[in-house]
């Protein structure tokens, strides 16, 4: 049974990893494609029918360019900065439940690679350590450009985990869970959290912008007076490790808000589904509409990254500090109240 338990999570694991990389490579033909739609015109459509065959090619040219290390540089702070982004990118699946247990055989699978009481809590650790690759690249390029961006992107992580940390304790006064398994379970049907704290969700949405370096919040890497930032020294894989942690962490905060606030795996009409599909295939419908979900928050990603100009910085703090925080304490004032009066 053991060696049974630890198969099936390698292939969980094994499986996540795939699909997050797949998810991520084609977020770049995605992003295009809907610039291109938004701006009127076609975007890629040369390498394979539709452009489909696009991020092949920009993989196989990031492997073929050149390594440039600079002669200044810290060297082996230089190559930890992008697998440090990378890794702590990838590990923030780990806890994301998927879907309902499932029936294979006479096993039962949990669509989980581990149920840890205090999901959120490392959901946050993890996200908290994200922004060290950047540091760590920025400072270790040995330029003034690199380094002003990882200032940056340190202070706004800083700024807006405060926001998105508040935002969350609102959640766990309805919830009464820190298990992201238990807050999941509990959206059955319609019974979605966005319905109960749509203040708490427009915060930890505009926060999960921010920490996901996403316009209108990019301005660690932002080309008009950082060229590009701390990526400015970074070529071949060691850039693409970067651009792919950016969205891999997209991918992660789609999820994490679809499971939050949208139900997961949760739809309406999801136990008459159960009956007519069963124990194996009812399960898997409800990670299909959990994807589903996840897709149309990564639209929305790329949707406004086309559609609002980037913040000034003095905006960017402002509205972190004055506005976000503010409302997110109050959000949680609110959330008490109306549970002690209904309590009562």
């Amino acid at each position: 049974m053991e060696i049974d338990f630890v198969i099936e999570k390698f292939i969980l694991v094994t499986a996540i990893f795939a699909i997050s990389l797949v998810i991520a490579m084609y977020s770049t033909y995605a992003e295009r494609k809907v610039a291109a739609f938004l701006q009127d015109r076609l975007g890629p459509d040369r390498a394979g029918p539709f452009g489909l065959l696009q991020p092949l090619a920009d993989g196989v040219k990031m492997f073929m360019k050149e390594e440039i290390i600079p002669a200044n540089a810290n060297k082996w702070l230089f190559m930890i900065g992008p697998g440090l982004a990378m890794l702590c990118a990838c590990i923030g699946t780990a806890v994301i439940p998927w879907g309902q247990d499932m029936m294979v055989g006479d096993r039962l699978v949990k669509l989980q690679v581990t149920d840890i009481n205090v999901g959120l809590l490392y959901i946050f650790g993890v996200i908290s350590l994200g922004v060290y690759g950047v540091m760590i690249g920025g400072w270790a390029s040995n330029n003034k450009y690199s380094l002003l961006s990882s200032i940056r992107a340190a202070s706004q992580n800083i700024s807006y985990e405060i926001g998105m940390g508040l935002s969350i304790i609102a959640l766990l006064l309805v919830t009464n869970s820190l298990s992201l398994r238990e807050i999941v379970a509990q959206q059955h049907g319609w019974q979605w959290n966005v319905l109960y704290q749509p203040l708490g969700f427009i915060i930890f949405m505009v926060c999960a912008f921010a920490e996901t370096n996403r316009a209108p919040f990019d301005l660690p890497e932002c080309e008009a007076e950082l060229n590009g930032g701390y990526t400015i020294e970074y070529s071949s894989m060691k850039l693409g490790f970067y651009l792919f942690a950016e969205y891999i962490n997209m991918f992660v905060s789609s999820t994490i808000m679809a499971a939050l606030y949208f139900g997961g795996y949760n739809y309406p009409g999801m136990d008459y589904m159960a009956t007519l599909l069963g124990p194996t295939w009812a399960p898997l419908f409800g990670t299909l509409i959990f994807f589903l979900k996840i897709f149309a928050f990564i639209f929305f990603f790329m949707w406004v990254r086309w559609t609002i100009p980037r913040f000034r910085y003095d905006q960017l703090m402002n509205l972190g500090w004055k506005g976000l925080i503010p409302l997110a304490i109050a959000n949680i004032i609110i959330t008490g109240i109306v549970i002690a009066i209904l309590k009562f």
